[in-house]
C-alpha cells in the first residue's frame, strides 16, 4: 500500500474505533460553533508528515477539519526531516507546522514562505558527551546535525553565536554523510546532538548522553518557541480564509495538546504516528502547547534573526526578515476568538 494511502487507511480506522467511543466529545470537538467567517476559498489543504511528535497539533487537527469546512486534506509522507520546508517552498503543500528557525535562512533568501503563528515551546535539549559541558567547549568540537540548514543546525548555530562562536567556522559540523544523525551522536563520532521531539526521550532511555540544555527549562532559550506554522505565500494571498480555518484547527488541537496528554499519546498510538506510548506522552507532557496564546512569536525570529545576522548567515536585518516574512493578522483574530 502507498505511503499516502496507508495514512488515509489508518486516519479511517481511528475515526471508526472514535466514533463507537464518543472521542468527538472527549476531544471537546463537540458543540464547537466557529467564528462568523466566510466559507472557504479552497475545501482542500495540503499539509506535511513529517517523523516528529511534536508536531502533534497538526495531525490531531484533522479531526477539525470537516468541521471548518474542508473536504478533502493530505498529509504528504515525504519521509524526509527537510522535507516539509521544501515542499513548501515548492508549492507541493500549503501549509504546515515546522520549527520555527529553519524558515530565517529561507526568508533571507527570497523563498515564498510565511510565519503565521508561534505553536509550542521546548521540545529541543542539547546532547553532549562527556568532554562538553557547556556551549563554549563545542568551539573546535564536532556537532551532529540531520542536514544544514534544518531547525537543529539553525538553532544550535544561533546558541554557538550567543556565546561568541562562528558556527561557520569554529565548529565542524556533521550530517552523517546519509545516517541518523542521533545514531552518529550515540556511536561517538560527534560530540553533541541537538535532539527533537521523541529524539530526547529515546537518548535517555538508551542512557547516552547528558544534556547540558533543555530549551523546556533554560533561559534564554525557554522564552522562545522551538515550532510554528507556516505556508506558502500564494496560498495565503490566494485563501485567507482557509488559511485562517487551517491555523484555527492546529491551535485548537494544541489546546488539547495541553489539556489532555494522555489521550493525545493514545492517539498517536491509533493512528501510528508514535507507537510507543511512554515516549509520546513524555513529549506530550514536556512540550508548551500553550505558549501560542500568549507570547509573541515575533520576539522568537528576532532574537534568533539577530544572532544568525552578526554570526553572517543572514544578510537582512530580523526587521526585513519579519516584514517580509511573517503574517500575524489570523493569529492575531484567533487570540481574541478563543480565549478561554
Amino acid at each position: 500500500m502507498e505511503a499516502s494511502n496507508l495514512l488515509e487507511h489508518q486516519r479511517r480506522e481511528f475515526l471508526a474505533r472514535s466514533a463507537a467511543l464518543g472521542a468527538a466529545g472527549l476531544f471537546g470537538l463537540a458543540g464547537r460553533s466557529l467564528a462568523a467567517d466566510p466559507p472557504p476559498e479552497t475545501t482542500r489543504v495540503r499539509l506535511v508528515h513529517a517523523p516528529f511528535i511534536c508536531l502533534a497539533p497538526q495531525y490531531l487537527a484533522a479531526e477539525f477539519f470537516r468541521m471548518e469546512g474542508f473536504t478533502d486534506w493530505e498529509y504528504l509522507p515525504l519521509g524526509s526531516r527537510s522535507g516539509g520546508i521544501d515542499a513548501i517552498v515548492d508549492g507541493r503543500a500549503d501549509i504546515t507546522m515546522w520549527d520555527a528557525h529553519s524558515p530565517l535562512p529561507m526568508i533571507d533568501a527570497g523563498k515564498p514562505i510565511v510565519v503565521l503563528a508561534g505553536v509550542h515551546g521546548g521540545c529541543y535539549e542539547l546532547f553532549c558527551n562527556e568532554s562538553v559541558r557547556a556551549i563554549r567547549d563545542l568551539k573546535g568540537r564536532t556537532p551532529a546535525v540531520h542536514y544544514l540548514g534544518g531547525g537543529d543546525h539553525v538553532l544550535l548555530s544561533s546558541m554557538l553565536a550567543q556565546v561568541g562562536i562562528n558556527p561557520a567556522k569554529d565548529v565542524n559540523w556533521t550530517t552523517g554523510r546519509g545516517a541518523d544523525a542521533k545514531e552518529v551522536f550515540a556511536s561517538g563520532k560527534a560530540d553533541a546532538f541537538m535532539g527533537f521531539a521523541q529524539e530526547p526521550a529515546e537518548l535517555r532511555a538508551r542512557k547516552v548522553g547528558r544534556v547540558i540544555l533543555n530549551t523546556a527549562q533554560d533561559r534564554p532559550w525557554s522564552q522562545y518557541y522551538c515550532c510554528v506554522v507556516i505556508a506558502h505565500r500564494d496560498f495565503v494571498a490566494r485563501n485567507p480564509v482557509a488559511t485562517k480555518r487551517v491555523l484555527r484547527s492546529i491551535l485548537k488541537a494544541a489546546d488539547i495538546c495541553a489539556s489532555d496528554p494522555e489521550r493525545v499519546a493514545r492517539f498517536l498510538v491509533d493512528m501510528r504516528y508514535e507507537t510507543r506510548y511512554p515516549i509520546g506522552l513524555e513529549v506530550m507532557k514536556s512540550t508548551s502547547y500553550t505558549r501560542w496564546r500568549h507570547d509573541n512569536p515575533e520576539d522568537t525570529l528576532r532574537f534568533h534573526a539577530l544572532r544568525l545576522h552578526e554570526a553572517g548567515m543572514l544578510k537582512s536585518t530580523p526587521q526585513k526578515l519579519i516584514a517580509q516574512g511573517t503574517d500575524w493578522r489570523f493569529l492575531n483574530e484567533l487570540k481574541q476568538e478563543l480565549k478561554a
